[in-house]
């Protein structure tokens, strides 16, 4: 328990979050608001130059005062050489964790195909299909069922392939994949270059900062190009490809007179069961018996934004909300997978009633309840999960605090539904898309993805850096719990075009009727945005490569080593992609020029850095004029009606 104080400061933006915050407070609940102001990062480990990769260190190569020689470790490691160890390590293990997720998924897709899994199947043909096709498979006379079997096979072996090249990373633009074959950076297998990478890491190995920086991008895109897009694509297949559907987000989503159950994580494959037992009368019926009016499922972090942009199920919140949702003291089980749940959840549920539940072998927290997803039976499974929320109704003990804070929104915006939503069904097309930046209706296109960061205001960097972007006519495509705080402002909505919107960008989505800010799914669906940019490419009009578009990403509140990873498979295509809170290079400025200058002569994209969200999108809105005038559409243009005696001087001509 944390000792009864009042804030010190407004550390959110959000204020559901801030009215849980102060009730914590009140109620001698610690959260993570209250263990950052306690615990100061090392500035030494937050900059990249602290080794620990051996037993002489750790070594600490400050930089040197005045005429001082450079620091080095021990082995004479230099500060460049550290910082890009450390980068290197942090994006294996995100490349690791985003891609072990796929292959959980492309195993049960593939057992699920051979009929040894109840409860899974094919909703989405046409995309089965098509990843026949990427395969090279003849599948004119197969039976669906045995062309499901061949594209799990395949998906699953790209993960332990030795040579060649990964085959999704064969979708980027052809200019893209030369430069990836000239500079030795295109995927061979997923598990090969995470283990190369991390080989490579190791002391006395590779102790070249290019070099390294090179195989992390070859990790990095193994992620993209492969781990994440298997992930997203068979999802797709077993689950629906998202199209838009409204939903609700915030911890007003809450009920006092239901089972609360929180689904937490990254994977689809126990929530997506969680959703099917939570609408069985049986399940409904029990919950009655225990006095509740029936069952209320919601969800945390990208767990939330799977089940959201597939069935409209309402969001509690993203990351720094976890904690706050059980401290409302009606969250009757918070239910959790994998990846990015806090190990205090067990500390704040100890103080309420709230059964905590760990679902995934990978992914335990001692004390916590363990009920192992079993996916050959995944049904009965998630029945037993339910049971456990409705037997803990009973045992509520605290006074309900839930704040009366929810937002509306319009989520579910695939690469596929973009197409439609712009050319309709019969002329599905990014040509609208193109037009429109051509002529300088949007100016260009943001990625805006990642995590909230306790280092930082809570929802405040992404909120800013947004609204400004599409103030100045910039479409944000978005992800994540980046993604939830757009919802939770109101730009996932039509009607935030007008109010938030420069008047080009506004003019295209009040006549699309679509938001300015288009949440695309959950961190691993990153790999939309990537075919979304190969669309722009392969559309015309705007280059011959990602790093012709006038594009740029970014990620104001980032936190996890996921995020390094997905940032440096931008930076591999081509893209700008830039960060807030901190960047783990800092303490090397050899090393820093190189991510942040030289990298973009070699690979058409690059690293940058800012603090202030405001300047970050001044550095992205240059970037994208930058591209403009590259591509010479940089002059306004007004549009002309043409009358009859100006079509006959073009016929003329």
């Amino acid at each position: 328990m944390a000792e009864k104080k009042k804030p010190d400061a407004i550390l959110t933006v959000c204020d559901a979050t801030q009215v849980m915050l102060n009730a914590a407070r009140e109620q001698g609940v610690e959260t993570i608001f209250d263990r950052a102001a306690k615990m100061k990062p090392c500035p030494i480990g937050a900059e990249g130059i602290c080794c620990k990769n051996c037993a002489m260190g750790p070594c600490r190569v400050t930089p040197p005062k005045g005429d001082e020689p450079a620091k080095t470790g021990l082995c004479g490691a230099t500060a460049e050489t550290i910082a890009a160890r450390n980068f290197a390590r942090m994006v294996a293990a995100g490349s690791a964790a985003h891609s072990d997720h796929a292959r959980g998924v492309a195993e049960v897709f593939l057992a699920a195909a051979k009929g040894e899994i109840p409860g899974y199947g094919v909703k989405d043909v046409q995309k089965l299909l098509q990843l026949a096709m990427d395969f090279g498979l003849d599948s004119e006379n197969m039976e669906l069922s045995d062309i499901a079997v061949e594209v799990g096979k395949r998906c699953v072996a790209q993960f332990g392939q030795q040579e060649g090249e990964l085959v999704f990373a064969k979708r980027a633009p052809l200019k893209r994949q030369e430069l990836w074959r000239k500079l030795n950076l295109m995927p061979r297998g997923i598990d090969r270059e995470v283990v190369e990478l991390m080989h490579r890491t190791h002391m006395g190995v590779d102790q070249d900062y290019k070099n390294l920086t090179a195989q992390a991008a070859r990790a990095a895109l193994a992620d993209g190009w492969g781990g994440s897009m298997i992930s997203t694509e068979l999802q797709d297949i077993m689950f629906g490809t998202p199209v838009p559907i409204t939903g609700t987000i915030n911890l007003g989503v809450l009920k006092e007179d239901e089972v609360n159950i929180i689904v937490h994580g990254h994977d689809p494959l126990m929530s997506e069961m969680v959703v099917v037992a939570c609408q069985d009368p049986e399940m409904i019926k029990l919950a009655q018996s225990k006095g509740a009016k029936g069952l209320n499922l919601t969800g945390m972090c990208c767990t939330a934004s799977e089940i959201l942009v597939r069935h409209g199920i309402p969001v509690a919140g993203n990351f720094l909300q976890q904690e706050l949702a059980i401290v409302t003291g009606v969250v009757d089980a918070m239910v959790i997978d994998v990846q990015c749940e806090m190990q205090a959840l067990h500390r704040v549920s100890q103080c309420y009633h709230t059964q905590l539940i760990t679902t995934s072998p990978k992914a335990k927290i001692y004390g916590a309840k363990h009920i192992e997803f079993n996916e050959h039976d995944p049904i009965n499974t998630a029945k037993q999960i339910v049971r456990e929320a409705i037997e803990a109704y009973p045992r509520r003990k605290s006074k309900a605090v839930i704040p009366d804070i929810r937002q509306d929104m319009v989520v579910g915006f695939s690469h596929e539904t973009i197409t439609y939503l712009l050319g309709g069904k019969f002329r599905a097309s990014y040509r609208p898309l193109n037009d429109n930046i051509i002529g300088g209706r949007i100016r260009g296109i943001a990625g805006v993805v990642g995590c909230n960061n306790a280092r930082v205001g809570h929802d405040e960097g992404n909120l800013q850096l947004i609204k400004e972007l599409i103030k100045n006519d910039v479409l944000v495509l978005t992800t994540g719990c980046s993604a939830m705080a757009c919802g939770k402002a109101g730009l996932l909505v039509p009607e935030a075009a007008a109010k938030y919107c420069g008047a080009g960008l506004a003019e295209v989505c009040e006549t699309v009727g679509i938001p300015p800010v288009l949440h695309m799914g959950s961190c691993v669906d990153n790999s939309r945005i990537l075919m979304a940019a190969t669309a722009v490419v392969k559309e015309g009009g705007l280059g011959d490569d990602i790093s012709d578009l006038p594009v740029a990403g970014a990620a104001p509140e980032w936190m996890s080593e996921k995020a390094l990873a997905i940032g440096h498979y931008f930076v591999a295509s081509g893209v700008y992609t830039i960060f807030g809170v901190t960047f783990p290079t800092s303490g090397s400025k050899i090393y820093q020029d190189y991510l942040f200058n030289e990298l973009e002569n070699e690979w058409g994209g690059k690293w940058d850095f800012a603090l202030d969200p405001l300047e970050m999108a001044r550095k992205m809105i240059e970037h994208i004029d930058k591209k403009r005038k590259a591509l010479g559409i940089d002059k306004a243009r007004d549009r002309v009606l043409f009358d009859m005696a100006m079509r006959r001087e073009l016929d003329a001509v």
